[in-house]
């Protein structure tokens, strides 16, 4: 099917026995592994460094409080003493941060990159917390306000530091909307289920029993798609955080599953409201936002709208 590209994530990748054998059976495809670390030694960095198409990317949430508050005790040691065999031995690494309300700006300060720059990462993913989940925390959220900030932080990052960050959700300009759903990107969880994303936990197939050709052409995927972008300003590309009724209305059109217990609470009661409200201060922002950006440039477009929901 022409995909060369796979992202693992977990639980911890690194606790499959066979990861190695499996990536090393495919040379012409990169992979990324999302990591704590704990599991990198001497002898997995110089396996890494021998198959050298197996990327990881470390998941921090700050310094060592932040990351050992949220993934146990000793974690953010083991990652930097992993990172350290990693840079000597040349291999290809970089970071993953969740940008939450209480740690925005610790992991985007310019101490913090350049911490990251002087231990070897080569690029940071951004992921803005997402409300799913078990025992999701609303306030955990970004703030409107905060988000909108980022844009304009990360911009003087990527400037200014030899690092690559890409900015989920935030970056949607570059690929015109949300890239899920099959349209560049989909999500096959543990147990088999093909997801739209990683964030969006409904299915209407598994793989087990189905050829992907024909999962990725099924209702779900199709809606999906021709949804697509969400909001005609890319700012706003999420359909969870930036388009909840879109989200609403794919799922009871396509007869989508929740693929755990709770996926669906993004869809009604508390957490839906909330989603509706932040996600209309959003857009406002946003498009006040594109609207000066135009001004600078030269030209002026009238306020972007959301996009009619198929």
């Amino acid at each position: 099917m022409g995909i060369h590209w796979f992202v693992l994530s977990g639980g911890e990748p690194f606790c499959y026995p066979h990861l190695y054998d499996v990536i090393e059976e495919h040379p012409d495809s990169a992979f990324m592994a999302y990591t704590n670390g704990t599991l990198i030694d001497e002898k997995a960095a110089d396996r890494l460094a021998n198959i050298a198409n197996l990327s990881p990317a470390f998941s921090l949430e700050g310094w060592r409080e932040q990351t050992d508050g949220r993934r146990g005790a000793g974690t953010f040691d083991k990652a930097m003493k992993a990172m350290d065999l990693l840079r000597e031995r040349g291999v290809f690494f970089g970071a993953s941060v969740t940008a939450m309300r209480n740690n925005v700006e610790k992991i985007f300060s310019e101490e913090f990159i350049d911490f990251l720059v002087e231990k070897g990462a080569t690029y940071v993913w951004s992921f803005h917390y997402i409300p799913i989940g078990r025992n999701p925390d609303l306030n955990l959220m970004l703030t409107p306000e905060q988000r909108l900030g980022l844009i304009d932080r990360v911009s003087e990052l990527r400037r200014t530091r030899p690092i690559f960050i890409a900015d989920f959700w935030n970056d949607g300009d570059y690929t015109k909307g949300c890239i899920a759903g099959g349209k560049q990107y989909f999500h096959i969880n543990a147990a088999g289920d093909v997801e739209p994303c990683a964030f969006v936990h409904f299915a209407v197939d598994n793989i087990k029993g189905k050829s992907l050709q024909e999962v990725l052409q099924n209702p779900l995927f199709k809606a999906y798609q021709q949804n697509q972008p969400f909001n005609n300003n890319h700012l706003a590309p999420c359909p969870i955080i930036d388009a909840p009724e879109a989200l609403r209305t794919i799922v009871k059109n396509s007869g989508a599953r929740p693929t755990h217990k709770g996926a669906d609470d993004v869809l009604e009661g508390e957490a839906a409201a909330y989603l509706n409200d932040v996600s209309d201060k959003w857009r406002e922002l946003a498009d006040d936002y594109l609207s000066s950006m135009e001004k600078k440039d030269g030209f002026c477009e009238e306020k972007r709208n959301k996009v009619e929901i198929k």
